[in-house]
C-alpha cells in the first residue's frame, strides 16, 4: 500500500508541477487511453511457483485460498481440477518443494510474521499437514534434497545459537532427526547428493567470503579466499555425478562471473561457458540447467538487455530452440521431472503476465497452462524498449524505457513530441534492472508518462568491475549515471526536459532525494520510498513520503 500511495503522490505532483502536459491530458479526455486500474496492476498473483512431481504424475501450484496464497495440486494432465492441500489463512504460503517420495510437499511458514520459518509437510496420500520443527523463537532452513534419498532431507537449526544453524538430517515420514554437524561459524553449506557435507563458508571482516573444504576425518582445511571485488561473484553452484566436479561460478583474474568445472582430485579447472558482458548468474531463478540425475550442466543463461541460453549439452539443443518458438517472450525452465522427459518453462514478456507451460519433450509439444494475473491480459500495456546509454566517462549502461500507448505513430520507438519523463531508479544498489513486465513502467506510461529505468554504475551482473565502478560513488558517478540517462532521453526527444520527474525505493530513494538536493535544475519533482538519507550515521535514516 505505501508503495502504490507513492506511485499516486508522484502523479499527483507530477500534473500540478508540471504544467504544459496538453497533449497527455488531450489525449485521456478524449477517450482515447483506456485508463488500467491500479488494482490490476499491482493485484495478486493467479497462480505462480507451477512445478511438477519428481515422477511427473501431478502438477503444484501456489494460488490464493479466500484471499491468502496455498499450495494447489492436482493430475498433470488436468491442472484445472486442482484443489489446495494447504489452509494457511493468516500470511500465505510463497515457497515449496516437491519431495523424492511424490507424494510429500515440503513448505516453509512463520507463525503470525515472526521470520522464524519452520518446515512443513503436507501428505498427499493422506491429506496431512505435519509441522517438522515447531520450536519457539527457531528458525529452520531447507539445506538439501536428493533423489537418492526420497524420505529424507537436510535442514538447518539454529536452536543451540541464533546466528548458527546446525544440520540434521530429518525423515519426513517419521519425523525423526538427526544431528550432522554442529556449526560455530558458517553461514553456507554445499552438500552433495549423497548428503555429504562438503564445503562451508563465512564472511571475512573485509568484505569477501572463505570457502572451506571438509575432509575425510570431519575437519575443515582452506579452498578458496575471495576478496571484496569477488564476493558477489564466486561460489559453488553444484557437483557432477561423481562428487569428483564441482561447479564453480567464477570471476577471479577475469571481468564477468563465468562457469567452470573444477576437479577436486587434479586440480584442474575448465571453463565450461562464459559471456564478456555479463555474469552467468541469471536472476536466481534461473540457474544453469543441470540434469535432474546425471548431473551435467546442460545450458547456461546470460542477461544482458535480453536474455538468451548458452547450449552446453547438445542432448536439449532441439528443446531450447523449439520453445524460442513457442512464444516471443525470453523463458526459463522452472522444474524438471526426474525421468526429465517433462518440463515447466515460464515465458516473461513485457507487455502481459507471465505464461506457464507444460513441455513435453517426447512429443516436442509445449501446452500453454495460465498466465501469472489473468486480468492483465486484456489491458492495453506497452512495450519495454531496451537500449545501451553511453555514460560520460564511457561505460555502457544497460537501460530500458517505456512510452504510452498511441505515443509513437510511426513506430521508431520514439514518440511523436517529447513527453514528460520519470526515472525510475532501482533499489540496492547492488541489484539490476530487467527487461519485462514492470508494474510501475505500465502505470506511469499509461498514464501519459514516458518512463526510463538505468542500470547505472553499481549495478549487479554486469561483471565485477562495473559493480565496483560503484563502490564510494553514491551522490557523485552513480549519480551522473543517471544524469547522463536523462540527456540522452532529451537528445533523443524522448524527455521534455522541463517535465522530467526521479523515483525509486531504497538506494532508488536516496538517488531520489540526492537528485533533488544536487541538482534541482534537472529534476521538477520526485518521490523518495524508504530511501536513506543520512550514509554517515551508524544506524542509517529512512526517509519516508
Amino acid at each position: 500500500m505505501k508503495k502504490i500511495y507513492g506511485f499516486i503522490v508522484l502523479i499527483f505532483i507530477l500534473s500540478n508541477a508540471i504544467s504544459a502536459q496538453q497533449n497527455i491530458t488531450n489525449s485521456h479526455a478524449n477517450g482515447n487511453v483506456t485508463l488500467i486500474p491500479r488494482n490490476i496492476l499491482f493485484s495478486s498473483e493467479d497462480k505462480f511457483s507451477v512445478m511438477l512431481s519428481p515422477d511427473g504424475s501431478k502438477i503444484s501450484y501456489i494460488a490464493p485460498v479466500n484471499g491468502v496464497t496455498n499450495i494447489w495440486v492436482g493430475p498433470v494432465g488436468d491442472p484445472g481440477s486442482a484443489k489446495p492441500v494447504t489452509n494457511d489463512t493468516y500470511r500465505g504460503i510463497t515457497r515449496y518443494n516437491w519431495a523424492y517420495t511424490n507424494e510429500h510437499i515440503l513448505y516453509l511458514q512463520d507463525k503470525n510474521g515472526d521470520w522464524n520459518w519452520q518446515v512443513y509437510s503436507v501428505n498427499l496420500s493422506n491429506e496431512k499437514i505435519k509441522n517438522f520443527t515447531h520450536l519457539n523463537g527457531v528458525q529452520t532452513t531447507i539445506q538439501a534434497l536428493s533423489f537418492k534419498y526420497p524420505e529424507e532431507i537436510i535442514i538447518g537449526l539454529n536452536n543451540r545459537s541464533p546466528e548458527f544453524r546446525d544440520l540434521y538430517r530429518l525423515n519426513i515420514e517419521t519425523g525423526g532427526m538427526t544431528l550432522l554437524l554442529k556449526n560455530d561459524g558458517f553461514h553456507k553449506f554445499y552438500i552433495d547428493d549423497d548428503y555429504h557435507i562438503r564445503f562451508a563458508s563465512r564472511q571475512t571482516p573485509g568484505g569477501g567470503k572463505e570457502i572451506f573444504e571438509r575432509t575425510e576425518k570431519g575437519d575443515w582445511k582452506p579452498f578458496a579466499e575471495i576478496g571484496w571485488e569477488d564476493e558477489l561473484t564466486v561460489d559453488i553452484l553444484g557437483f557432477d555425478s561423481t562428487g569428483k566436479v564441482i561447479y564453480l561460478k567464477d570471476s577471479r583474474s577475469r571481468d564477468t562471473a563465468a562457469l567452470y568445472a573444477y576437479n577436486l582430485e587434479t586440480g584442474e579447472k575448465t571453463i565450461i561457458a562464459e559471456d564478456e558482458k555479463v555474469d552467468l548468474d541469471g536472476r536466481g531463478f534461473y540457474r544453469p540447467l543441470i540434469h535432474p540425475t546425471k548431473k551435467n550442466v546442460q545450458a547456461v543463461a546470460a542477461e544482458y538487455d535480453r536474455m538468451h541460453w548458452k547450449i552446453i549439452d547438445p542432448s536439449i539443443k532441439d528443446d531450447i530452440e523449439y520453445l524460442r518458438t513457442v512464444n516471443d517472450g525470453d523463458f526459463f525452465i522452472e522444474s524438471r521431472t526426474l525421468d526429465d522427459k517433462a518440463w515447466t518453462v515460464v515465458y516473461m514478456s513485457d507487455d502481459g503476465p507471465l505464461a506457464y507451460y507444460y513441455y513435453d519433450r517426447d512429443a516436442r509439444n509445449a501446452r500453454f497452462l495460465f498466465t501469472l494475473n489473468e486480468k492483465l491480459e486484456s489491458e492495453p500495456l506497452a512495450k519495454m524498449i531496451p537500449v545501451i546509454i553511453k555514460s560520460r566517462d564511457g561505460l555502457d549502461l544497460v537501460s530500458y524505457y517505456t512510452l504510452p500507448s498511441k505515443s509513437d505513430s510511426n513506430g521508431d520507438d520514439i514518440p511523436d513530441r517529447p513527453l514528460p519523463m520519470v526515472l525510475l531508479v532501482h533499489g540496492g544498489p547492488e541489484g539490476r534492472d530487467y527487461w519485462g513486465l514492470n508494474s510501475i513502467h505500465q502505470l506511469l506510461a499509461n498514464r501519459g508518462y514516458a518512463v526510463l529505468s538505468i542500470n547505472f554504475r553499481g549495478s549487479t551482473g554486469f561483471g565485477k568491475n562495473f559493480t565496483n565502478a560503484g563502490k564510494f560513488e553514491y551522490g557523485r558517478k552513480m549519480q551522473y549515471d543517471l544524469i547522463d540517462g536523462v540527456d540522452w532521453a532529451v537528445k533523443k526527444g524522448i524527455a521534455d526536459p522541463d517535465r522530467v520527474g526521479i523515483m525509486g525505493g531504497s538506494y532508488g530513494g536516496y538517488a531520489t532525494l540526492a537528485a533533488l538536493a544536487f541538482t534541482p535544475e534537472i529534476f521538477a519533482c520526485g518521490v523518495d520510498i524508504c530511501g536513506m538519507s543520512n550514509l554517515t550515521s551508524s544506524e542509517g535514516k529512512h526517509s519516508s513520503l
